[in-house]
């Protein structure tokens, strides 16, 4: 049987860092929406309880998803950018220790693949083929687990956050603006509660966890959360407070 050549080995199959890196956005963005979701609908819910003019419950909800947006844009934003300096940093302290130590940094790389496993004369062969191909990358790889063409970046992070969220705050805003009064808060919670077992069945499915576990819990905790802002507007209402 003739040797596999290189980049033909399931091409349309995705492998190793990639997928992953996917599949974390892809949860962040699943996460993003579930907390636009919740947040959003427990203002409005609350809000709805405390009247029935949908003038203020738009004004709430609007003031609630561009905060919560703007809000989750800039955690992202600063959390992803100290991920980026440190990044940096390493990747640059590396390339001075190359520079200045180079057989130093072939011992290390050599005895970092012989802890995996391999014989001294095979950890050292390999070490100086990778070295000769890009050392850079291969003590990247080894030692820190970073790909010099993988850093994250913070504002694509900001705009992916702050996106999730709002895509996830428009469902609770439509279900209580569009539907007539004397139902609007039930079918707000209907929505809200279905589009929460969604969300955490998908985030379950990408980690590879129980759907239906994950789907209640985030019911649950969604349900407990709209009765008591409902709770919480209904009474201020009936005090005249609002």
């Amino acid at each position: 049987m003739d040797d596999p050549q290189p980049g033909s080995l399931h091409e349309n199959e995705p492998h190793g860092d990639d997928l992953s890196q996917r599949l974390n956005w892809l949860r962040a963005g699943v996460l993003g929406a579930n907390d636009g979701i919740v947040s959003v609908a427990a203002i409005v819910v609350g809000v709805a309880g405390a009247t029935a003019a949908s003038g203020p419950i738009l004004a709430a909800g609007a003031a609630g998803l561009v905060g919560g947006a703007i809000s989750m844009a800039l955690g992202e934003y600063v959390s992803v950018s100290s991920q980026s300096d440190s990044q940096k940093s390493l990747i640059e302290k590396e390339r001075r220790e190359l520079e200045e130590q180079p057989v130093e940094e072939l011992a290390e790389l050599t005895a970092i693949y012989q802890q995996k496993g391999l014989s001294i004369e095979t950890a050292r062969t390999v070490a100086e083929e990778l070295t000769r191909h890009d050392a850079l990358s291969a003590h990247l790889s080894a030692e820190l687990h970073i790909d010099e063409d993988d850093i994250v970046n913070p504002w694509h992070a900001a705009f992916a956050s702050a996106s999730a969220f709002v895509i996830g705050a428009i469902l609770p805003l439509l279900a209580i603006l569009l539907p007539p009064q004397e139902i609007r808060v039930p079918v707000t919670f209907v929505a809200v509660l279905a589009a929460l077992a969604a969300t955490g069945a998908l985030g379950a499915w990408i980690g590879g966890g129980s759907k239906g576990r994950a789907a209640i819990r985030v019911v649950i905790g969604g349900a407990l959360a709209l009765a008591a802002t409902f709770s919480i507007g209904n009474l201020l209402g009936a005090s005249g407070v609002v």
